[in-house]
């Protein structure tokens, strides 16, 4: 089934925290009318300090453009992270659009603003030299995310973000959460829009705040999410790598009745061959 339009954000390919793999794998899973990148989807402060771009982070974009290929409309807004292709604005590369910002409209006819959201964060517009400091203290929390999970996974505990775990306990960053939310429906409102679908902080939420409709696609480094809307206009969040550990834990518990009801099925077959001995 064909959606109407897919929104993501925050991919960071060409880094080593980017779940590029799970992204390629959604990406197979799901099609629609349009897709928005809305921002961030390369890291361009990463690949100037070192290049790092494994197969399946190719593979990610060899997918979008293959959907574009294949007739879904890609529109792709820069985020501060890939701000190099801001100046292509205006411009289509491999059949995806280049713009600022948009004015999506949705199927229940709801008028949504589509910005990545970086200008409305003070310390990257006004200080790029404080926000480039925090992203290398972001970057140290991504590298060591894979090392502790290599470690739960000897348990068969699901994965486990460092870096979303820290900014949940710093009471500093649930405050800019929220502020970047308010700000950004305020402005929605003030432009005369019904709704704001931005990234940028990479905290997934879709809510009302003074009657706009606030929806952040989330990311692909810490939660892997996407917001998906239907023919009739539903918005819906999609927490991809939840889905997966749901779909682990099911098969992990199949294999688990299976190989008891083997053990039952082989203690039962020594039993009766015992009873035909006798």
């Amino acid at each position: 089934m064909t959606d109407r339009t897919i929104f993501l954000s925050d991919v960071h390919l060409g880094t080593r925290g980017c779940r590029a793999r799970l992204l390629a794998e959604f990406l197979a899973k799901h099609d629609a009318e349009t897709l928005y990148l809305v921002g961030d989807i390369v890291d361009g402060w990463r690949l100037k300090k070192g290049w790092h771009w494994p197969e399946d982070h190719n593979a990610v974009i060899q997918a979008i453009l293959e959907k574009a290929r294949g007739g879904t409309r890609v529109i792709f807004i820069p985020g501060n992270h890939d701000e190099v292709f801001r100046d292509y604005i205006g411009l289509h590369l491999g059949g995806i659009e280049l713009k600022r910002r948009d004015s999506f409209v949705a199927a229940d006819g709801r008028r949504y603003l589509v910005t990545h959201g970086d200008e409305f964060d003070a310390v990257v517009a006004n200080a790029k030299w404080l926000a480039y400091l925090g992203d290398s203290a972001y970057a140290a929390l991504i590298w060591l995310n894979p090392k502790i999970n290599m470690v739960r996974r000897l348990w068969s505990h699901r994965y486990w973000s460092l870096s979303k775990w820290s900014k949940q306990q710093v009471k500093q960053a649930v405050n800019y959460i929220c502020k970047f939310e308010e700000v950004l429906a305020l402005d929605a409102r003030q432009k005369g829009f019904d709704g704001v679908i931005c990234g940028h902080i990479h905290h997934a939420s879709i809510r009302e705040i003074g009657g706009i409709r606030y929806i952040n696609t989330g990311d692909w480094v810490e939660s892997c999410t996407a917001v998906i809307e239907n023919a009739a206009g539903e918005m819906r969040l999609v927490d991809w790598e939840a889905r997966k550990n749901r779909q682990f834990l099911l098969e992990r518990r199949a294999r688990k009745r299976a190989r008891i009801a083997a053990q039952a099925a082989g203690v039962e077959r020594t039993a009766q061959l015992e009873q035909e001995a006798q």
